[in-house]
């Protein structure tokens, strides 16, 4: 009992919608996909509970029977993002393999809504059942690595981590800056990889930098752009150091 009296309430504690009233005419489901629908046309500002009703050619009032407010229809979204990756595959077999895998599956998932970070950042750890199947599934994904228990928690925090930032650096690369349409600014920042390279080198090798102009040149070239690739290689070398096992 002490527990249902100090579990916090959340959107999902509640039925769907009250017992009283006339017959319901959406699903919470319905709601949340479109409320996901214009966050991914217009941006995560542009949803309110108004907005979302135009959308759906009904008032706001009808929403509030389904939805208490903005921030319950924001945790719906988030954890519909997370109902996205597929969870169904078998745990077992390599641990690095398997949970490198879900990590793509997490960034590919933001890179699709990339207003998710910015939502995730305001509205703290409020897990719905989809982000709880995740993290259970991640941990199962665990069970044979080694590590502590409060390892492998930090480990799949930091897999999270890593995925919103190179879908932040996919999202900045793929924009022009500016109005739809518009050029480039020709920065070395918001240029292609290669340009950014060449500025960097340049700048070490004024020689006000000389630790950076050591580190570059016993790096060489440096490899082709791929994101893919870097994302797949941090996560490789650093799960299995957070869980005392060193680099593969």
């Amino acid at each position: 009992m002490a527990d249902r009296e100090t579990r916090p309430t959340t959107v999902w504690s509640r039925p769907e919608r009250g017992a009283r009233g006339p017959a319901p005419e959406r699903s919470r489901a319905q709601i949340t996909a479109a409320a996901l629908a214009l966050a991914d046309a217009e941006g995560l500002a542009a949803v309110s509970m108004r907005a979302l009703a135009q959308r759906l050619g009904t008032g706001p009032a009808s929403l509030y029977r389904y939805v208490g407010s903005r921030d319950e229809l924001l945790d719906l979204m988030a954890d519909a993002v997370a109902g996205e990756l597929d969870l169904s595959g078998a745990t077992g077999g390599d641990w690095l393999d398997d949970l490198v895998g879900l990590a793509l599956q997490s960034r590919d998932a933001h890179v699709r809504h990339p207003w998710l970070a910015d939502l995730n950042d305001r509205r703290g750890e409020v897990l719905g059942p989809h982000a709880i199947d995740y993290l259970d599934h991640a941990l199962g994904i665990l069970a044979p690595a080694p590590g502590t228990a409060g390892q492998k928690l930090e480990a799949v925090g930091l897999l999270g981590g890593l995925a919103v930032l190179f879908a932040r650096r996919e999202a900045a690369a793929t924009s022009t800056g500016g109005p739809a349409g518009a050029p480039a600014t020709g920065h070395p920042a918001t240029g292609d990889p290669a340009a950014r390279a060449a500025h960097l080198a340049a700048v070490a090798a004024e020689g006000r930098h000389p630790h950076l102009l050591a580190a570059l040149t016993a790096a060489g070239a440096p490899p082709p752009a791929d994101r893919d690739a870097l994302f797949v290689r941090l996560l490789r070398r650093l799960l299995p150091a957070m869980l005392g096992q060193g680099e593969p």
